[in-house]
């Protein structure tokens, strides 16, 4: 059987650095994109180039048609999804919490937290032994700052992050004898361009020197976490959550 993955968010950052890595590994990649076409076919052209398999496909995961159509394209050009990578996510700009108001709230836990859900919803539809599937595993990114709590940048996604966790160990046990893994990687302070949309995107470099390793970290090594936690090599790891983020 093809070993078939979705990457949330896939086209940009960790999610593009996890589509090319798990294209090394043998998964043909779905890599999920919402507005930036142009950058997801660049992550397929560079899987092409090296002789694996992808597909870009549009798609909102905060909108549940955008999520069922997702899957439905992955099923249609390469079979069902093996492996989910819940990547995608967003954050506003930096505010205190008494500056919020309810939009930005719910526009950061439809996306972060139900797109999350969703998807997941969607993966075990295909992989769980109840469903007639042959397992599966799932990778959901959290963030440390589920536990720091970002104060003064972003509890709202600190806060998102912290039901991912949750979302992470109930629903490892739930479907534990069904074939299916559920982990997470929380990365810390990372290159990428998720602080430029927060209005930071000096963020890593201001920050780096409270990191214990005193430097930001690479979209590469939080995939490889998440990479290693799909494979066989991670048979025995459910409900777990690996930080990724120097000793922060």
């Amino acid at each position: 059987m093809d070993k078939v993955m979705i990457v949330t968010g896939g086209s940009r950052g960790i999610g593009a650095a996890t589509s090319v890595l798990a294209a090394q590994r043998g998964y043909a990649v779905c890599v999920n994109y919402v507005h930036d076409r142009a950058a997801a076919i660049d992550v397929v052209a560079i899987i092409e180039h090296a002789g694996g398999r992808a597909l870009a496909i549009p798609g909102d995961v905060a909108r549940e048609d955008d999520v069922v159509n997702l899957f439905a394209e992955a099923d249609r050009a390469f079979g069902p999804v093996t492996a989910l990578v819940n990547n995608a996510g967003i954050l506003g700009a930096q505010q205190r919490v008494e500056e919020m108001d309810a939009a930005r709230l719910n526009r950061i836990l439809s996306t972060n937290v139900t797109g999350s859900f969703i998807c997941a919803r969607e993966a075990i539809k295909r992989m769980s032994t109840r469903h007639g599937g042959t397992g599966g595993a799932i990778v959901n990114l959290s963030s440390v700052a589920a536990r720091l709590g970002a104060p003064g940048e972003y509890v709202d996604y600190a806060a998102s992050k912290g039901a991912i966790d949750t979302l992470t160990i109930g629903l490892a046990r739930e479907v534990a004898t069904e074939g299916i893994r559920v982990n997470a990687v929380r990365p810390g302070i990372i290159y990428t361009d998720i602080h430029a949309s927060g209005g930071d995107p000096d963020r890593v470099e201001r920050l780096k020197d409270t990191v214990p390793m005193r430097r930001g970290g690479a979209a590469a090594e939080v995939a490889a976490a998440v990479v290693w936690l799909l494979t066989d090599e991670a048979s025995y790891v459910t409900g777990a959550i690996i930080d990724v983020a120097g000793g922060r």
